[in-house]
């Protein structure tokens, strides 16, 4: 092969070469989407926990929705209030009120109350339990106890309690999640705090049925129903049901007359650790 054909073809992969990087920058500076630097100072100021609370696919994508206006700093829950106030005043914006949501747990059958049809010695784990016969306990929708929420929540935001029920910290839950992923039985959900009307059961049992394997399960009287507010509580499968997009209409006439305290009054933290929750009681107001 002569030199002239070897540098022909150089030249040919070379100006190829320039072309191709001709386009590709000329795309990029036509195609190139512009952020607004501030997302990045933005993302910097969150704590960085990316832990979905505030609804979203983690800090940066907050901060971008922040920084474009469809969301306010308060909606990040991991934020301190010297935080949201510190990013407020960064960005000019208003800081927005917080509208906080909490871990709860839809089961107030702990061992103190609930009855055991077996005993069960396998791997510690709620999960591997429920893949034995459902975990040996007599309601077969009722928590096993067994802290799998409290190993999955990053935030250390689950004990458990005297009774074996979990015991999520208002203050340092963010709403995240893990703990209704971690459940196998989906005992938890998530509610606003400021919504403090909870049935705390899920048996589909209903009578004595659902009372004789656990006293504070809902027996499907309907009193709370026909005590509530018009519209906020129904029955649905022998089970009480909230309907909380109604928020307002709750009050504490909803519980009065509950026979076994499945439904109850809660502000703050659900059960106390030292105090479990008895039937009729007012859960974490102090009563």
């Amino acid at each position: 092969m002569s030199l002239s054909v070897v540098l022909l073809a150089v030249a040919i992969v070379g100006g190829v070469g320039l072309v191709f990087g001709g386009l590709i920058a000329l795309a990029n500076k036509k195609l190139k989407v512009w952020e607004d630097p501030r997302i990045d100072q933005v993302a910097g100021m969150l704590p960085g926990a990316n832990c979905g609370g505030c609804g979203l696919a983690g800090c940066r994508a907050f901060a971008e929705a922040v920084v474009a206006g469809t969301a306010l700093p308060a909606g990040c829950n991991v934020l301190s209030a010297d935080g949201v106030a510190d990013l407020a005043a960064f960005l000019g914006v208003e800081a927005g009120e917080a509208n906080k949501r909490v871990a709860r747990l839809l089961c107030a059958g702990g061992h103190d109350v609930a009855v055991r049809k077996a005993d069960y010695y396998g791997v510690q784990s709620c999960a591997a339990a429920a893949a034995v016969a459902g975990g040996g306990k007599g309601c077969a929708w009722g928590c096993l106890g067994l802290a799998d929420c409290a190993v999955a929540c990053t935030f250390d935001a689950i004990e458990m309690n005297a009774t074996g029920l979990p015991l999520v910290d208002p203050e340092k839950c963010t709403a995240c999640g893990d703990c209704v992923s971690a459940c196998p039985l989906g005992l938890f959900t998530l509610l606003p705090l400021e919504s403090k009307l909870i049935v705390q059961c899920k048996s589909l049992l209903q009578g004595e049925a659902a009372t004789r394997v656990c006293s504070v399960a809902c027996n499907a009287c309907g009193r709370c129903v026909a005590d509530a507010a018009p519209g906020l509580i129904s029955m649905q499968n022998g089970l009480a049901v909230i309907d909380y997009g109604q928020i307002a209409l709750q009050d504490q006439a909803a519980i009065a007359r509950c026979p076994t305290g499945a439904i109850a009054w809660v502000e703050g933290e659900q059960f106390h650790v030292a105090a479990p929750v008895r039937a009729g009681a007012l859960v974490g107001s102090g009563v």
